[in-house]
């Protein structure tokens, strides 16, 4: 199955901590994740804290069914394993990356996995370029969230 990894990357005028809090968090996510508002009325639930943590969430077809939960939790990195049920299955790792830059916070996010033929076509003419728009639109909310405090 081919592999496929995308970056993005912002600068976000918080020192890390602050960004570190947003992200380590699943009850943060509301705040600034790009899916937030796909359905009114999308199911959330919320298990432990920290490394293990987990969150559901299930809704409409925009905003599908699947969960994720808390893999790694360093003060530079956060990682998630991600898992799609609806509309399609799929496994990813998701990685926040966080660097001092000067007095705010170099942030790069990366989801990578593997994708069957069919999906590696389908991403590389739609999904990558969806997920893309999703990411930079998260990294916009994720800079306004920390830089108000």
């Amino acid at each position: 199955m081919p592999a496929f990894s995308q970056t993005h990357e912002t600068t976000i005028a918080a020192p890390p901590a602050t960004v570190h809090a947003l992200i380590a968090d699943f009850h943060e996510w509301i705040k600034w994740s790009p899916w937030e508002g796909l359905d009114p009325d999308l199911k959330r639930t919320y298990e432990g804290e920290g490394v293990g943590a987990r969150y559901t969430w299930a809704g409409n077809k925009k905003a599908g069914e699947g969960a994720m939960t808390f893999a790694g939790i360093t003060p530079g990195e956060i990682k998630v394993d991600l898992q799609f049920l609806k509309p399609f299955k799929a496994e990813n790792d998701i990685t926040f990356a966080l660097t001092p830059a000067g007095e705010g916070t170099h942030v790069a996010w990366t989801m990578s996995g593997n994708r069957n033929i069919v999906f590696a076509v389908l991403g590389k003419l739609f999904f990558d370029k969806a997920i893309g728009k999703d990411f930079e639109k998260g990294l916009a909310s994720l800079k306004a969230a920390a830089e108000k405090g």
